[in-house]
């Protein structure tokens, strides 16, 4: 990079000299031109261990390899019992039970099953043994009986499931728990230990280089001379590059000298990133233009932008890094920071675009504007009796106060001259607060769905999800609580999915079909090769081959209840949550057999019989339909290319696009 000849020491031009900006170009032409000539995405990733994750940003999903918890394990020290054999018990009347000769501590794999009249010893967090389906706490039970035969007495009923973590209850294998983009917070990084990763895959950090411009400028710490001022946008612009995920490369103050700017330039180069303040003006002693137009490739795109504060702004390009010199006022250095190189440096970092919150309120008072730029303007608010009072913080773009002091900010067109007092006005918050989701989806579970709530999230969709079933979605949906309920309930009378719940409040999103099957262990000879009828026969004759359940209210369960009428086949009480946690059971051999989608079965390697195709559907409350997540969740699920994504994880889609 050349640079002029020096026109005296400190670089300073006669007042007679001064230049005017001639190519002033509107906020979004500007935006337009800068952005052009930037690869607006993450610079890379890089593998750091879960001590130095804090406050990174996930590079990349993270699917659990295992399940948490592992195993079926006891909340609670007692005895694993079989539920049945504790009904009827009371302090009057115990039931009797016989002790296993073992004692489950956490870590201890069980050696003997609990089989009818018998339980066994277990201690908070120990593994549940086969045969078992609930644990008796210590204080209902009493200790009898000798020592060559101990017995415990049972003095209160159990349910199946009581004080049990079933397998998979907090998290599933195959389940998406994190996703790229997420900055890592202490909860996310105690996920990540929980599956056992040391370390994780997070986006490199853009290095920003930051210096100020000004004779007049003093690093804070140093004597103020006369004259001089603090040099705040330094420190405000550093912080602000932090919050954003980059890494602040502080290198100075730097004097109006056009070899010693040339200098920090050219350091500055070697990050990712060039900013500082000052000097960009065409004044007299204004020098940092000059540096920066002699840069190319292709060098300045804009200088002089139609706003205010912040008209002098430079934006420059160079060999894809962008250059940027704001204005030396601290006002209009951030106003003009954040509008145009913030979004920048968060796409660097590989985090989403930032979402800008505004509240209505009223303008007490009429403003003035100067026609032709786009004009920001601070505002403190003030709760009136009938809403919200944004009043103008007047201090103008020197001040430093102004930012600290202001909730928010108001944007005035570029063809507004005056806004009347008692206009209603939208103000854009600065301040971070607790942000709503833009969706929340209650229902029942799948993995497709977190595949497309995963392509949400990442085009900047904020998403929560509840899953507590078909029929607790579609009664959230019914209550107005969610934007979707994931649902997948049979009519019983006609054998269709989902189309029987509609009202005129509940619309149907077409989903995909999901293959529900007999789920068994590969080798398995009481099922391996079997018909469906020969090895439902198998499964309900033979009196030690258990299933395992799914609970009420899951589109599962009532396909289960349907074909079993009043049999009652061992493991029936067992009711797990979901498909993961079926194949779990099956995987450990605590169950032979139960219920769950193919996609499930093939990642752990289970068995598969089909039984029926179910359709896997959303339902939306009619007069949400409309709202712009729930139209990129429809648009999602019309995408050529996410719909065979879906097919590629074993769906059905139907042809057409989703109604």
């Amino acid at each position: 990079m050349s640079t002029p000849p020096e026109r005296d020491p400190t670089g300073a031009e006669p007042l007679a000299g001064q230049s005017q900006f001639l190519n002033v170009v509107s906020r979004d032409e500007a935006t337009a031109r800068f952005r052009e000539h930037l690869r607006l995405a993450p610079l890379g990733e890089e593998i750091v261990p879960l001590g130095d994750a804090l406050g990174r940003v996930l590079a990349r999903d993270v699917v659990a390899a295992i399940d948490v918890p592992g195993f079926d394990r006891a909340n609670v020290d007692g005895f694993a019992v079989q539920a049945h054999d504790t009904f009827g018990a009371m302090e009057e009347t115990p039931r009797t039970l016989r002790v296993n000769d073992e004692v489950l501590a956490p870590g201890v794999v069980p050696a003997l099953p609990v089989i009818p009249g018998h339980a066994t010893p277990i201690a908070t967090g120990g593994m549940l043994p086969r045969g078992a389906d609930a644990v008796l706490m210590v204080e209902h039970s009493e200790l009898a009986g000798s020592a060559d035969d101990r017995l415990v007495e049972v003095r209160r009923p159990l349910t199946g499931g009581e004080n049990v973590s079933y397998a998979s209850t907090d998290i599933a294998r195959g389940e998406a728990v994190l996703r790229a983009g997420q900055r890592l917070t202490s909860r996310e990084i105690g996920v990540l230990a929980a599956l056992g990763l040391p370390e994780c895959a997070v986006f490199r950090r853009p290095r920003v280089a930051i210096f100020s411009t000004g004779n007049e400028i003093v690093a804070p710490g140093e004597a103020l001379r006369p004259g001089a001022v603090y040099d705040s946008n330094a420190a405000i612009i550093g912080a602000a590059v932090e919050e954003l995920g980059g890494v602040a490369v502080h290198l100075g103050v730097i004097a109006d000298n056009e070899q010693a700017l040339a200098a920090a330039l050219a350091r500055g180069l070697e990050s990712d990133v060039v900013v500082f303040s000052g000097g960009t003006s065409k004044g007299a002693g204004d020098v940092s233009y000059r540096i920066v137009h002699a840069l190319r490739e292709p060098g300045v795109v804009a200088h002089g932008v139609a706003l205010k504060p912040g008209k002098p702004i430079c934006l420059a390009v160079t060999g894809g890094k962008p250059v940027v010199v704001l204005p030396g006022f601290p006002t209009s250095a951030i106003f003009t920071f954040h509008e145009f190189l913030a979004p920048v440096i968060r796409a660097f970092a590989g985090l989403p675009p930032e979402r800008r919150h505004t509240v209505p309120a009223t303008l007490p008072m009429r403003v003035n504007s100067e026609r032709g730029r786009t004009e920001y303007l601070l505002v403190g608010l003030v709760q009136g009796p009938d809403g919200y009072l944004a009043y103008p913080m007047g201090k103008g773009s020197g001040s430093v106060t102004t930012f600290s002091g202001a909730d928010g900010f108001i944007t005035i067109d570029q063809h507004t001259e005056i806004v009347d007092a008692g206009s209603t006005i939208a103000v854009t918050l600065l301040g971070e607060q607790l942000e709503p989701a833009d969706l929340v989806i209650i229902g029942s579970h799948c993995v497709g769905l977190d595949l497309l709530v995963g392509k949400l999230m990442r085009r900047g969709v904020r998403a929560k999800l509840i899953m507590v079933g078909s029929m607790g979605g579609l009664a959230a949906a019914k209550r107005g609580e969610c934007d979707i309920a994931g649902v997948h309930l049979m009519d019983p009378g006609s054998g269709a999915y989902n189309r029987h719940l509609l009202t005129d409040a509940l619309t149907l999103v077409t989903g995909y079909g999901r293959m529900q099957g007999l789920v068994f262990r590969r080798g398995d000879a009481r099922f391996e090769g079997k018909s469906l009828p020969e090895a439902i026969a198998t499964a309900l004759g033979e009196a030690g081959c258990v299933m395992v359940n799914r609970n009420a209210g899951s589109g599962t369960r009532i396909i289960i209840d349907q074909w079993l009428g009043e049999r009652r086949p061992a493991g029936y009480g067992t009711q797990t949550k979901s498909h993961n946690a079926v194949a779990v059971a099956i995987f450990q051999q605590r169950a032979d057999w139960g219920i769950a989608i193919d996609t499930v079965a093939r990642q752990y390697g289970l068995g598969f019989i089909p039984v029926q195709e179910e359709q896997y559907d959303f339902i939306v409350p009619t007069a949400r339909l409309d709202r712009p997540a729930v139209r990129a969740f429809r648009e999602l699920l019309d995408d050529p290319d996410v719909r065979g994504e879906l097919a590629s994880l074993g769906f059905r889609l139907s042809q057409g696009s989703p109604p």
